[in-house]
This record gives structure tokens, C-alpha cells and sequence, in this order.
């Protein structure tokens, strides 16, 4: 089973996060975390082990009212929230990763009925998110 949404864009990194925050929040999602795993990487292994990841950042985001829905329809939901998007790129290539999480995870592991109904809106609103940075077809 595939657990991310992922596309690829013909974007620099910087370029392509940027974007990604912008689709995000036209989207009702903030970024309530950001971890740029090269930096951590660098501080904690070294840097011989952070350039072999390349750049690459989590950023957490949520859109309260659907985290508001979800907590409200199981309270132990908030172990998957916020919905983690990792945008990436290999040292050395020319394109840049943009993944979300599906969220049809959660619905995998809740026993509530009405996880369904946002993940399903949480799906919509962050595949509409990636849609929006790729090129016109």
C-alpha cells in the first residue's frame, strides 16, 4: 500500500518549498512544524552523512478545522496529526520531490466513522495542494 501522495518538479528546492507552503495554506493548511532533516543531520551525524540525503524538510501541516473534526471523532487520532509533506531533492538532481501523506492511513487505523469523511476532504485539499505545482497539462 502506498502511504504518500508524491510528484516531481522542475524546481530548485528553495523554489519548490516555498510553493509547496503556498498550495498548502490556499489550501486551509499551516505549517505547525518544520524539520529540516540535512541541518539535524549535519549536527548529529556529520556532514558526509546529511550530503548523502541531499536537502530535504518535513513540514507539519494542519488544517485546524479538519484536525479539529478528527480529535473530536477520536481522540487518540492526534498520534498521526499534523499531516506530515516532505519536500526533497537528491544530491546532485535536477528535480525536487514534493510528498503528503495519504491520509486514508488514518482511516486504516480508527475505528470511527467519521475519520472517513475528513481524510477524505484531507485527501482532496492535499492532492489539490500538489496538483497545483505541477505544470499545466
Amino acid at each position: 500500500m502506498s502511504y504518500a501522495h508524491t510528484i516531481t518538479v522542475d524546481k530548485p528546492f528553495d523554489e519548490a518549498v516555498r510553493l509547496t507552503r503556498e498550495a498548502l495554506a490556499d489550501q486551509g493548511f499551516g505549517v505547525l512544524t518544520e524539520i529540516d532533516v540535512h541541518a539535524t543531520f549535519t549536527a548529529k551525524l556529520g556532514a558526509e552523512q546529511a550530503d548523502a540525503v541531499g536537502d530535504y524538510l518535513i513540514l507539519g501541516a494542519c488544517n485546524p478545522q479538519l484536525a479539529s473534526r478528527a480529535i473530536a471523532a477520536d481522540p487518540s487520532i492526534g498520534a498521526l496529526l499534523p499531516c506530515n509533506v516532505v519536500v526533497r531533492r537528491a544530491p546532485g538532481a535536477a528535480q525536487t520531490t514534493v510528498q503528503a501523506i495519504d491520509p486514508a492511513i488514518m482511516v486504516q487505523l480508527s475505528h470511527s466513522p467519521e475519520i472517513k469523511d475528513v481524510a477524505a476532504e484531507a485527501d482532496a485539499r492535499l492532492r489539490a495542494a500538489l496538483t497545483t505545482l505541477l505544470p499545466p497539462a
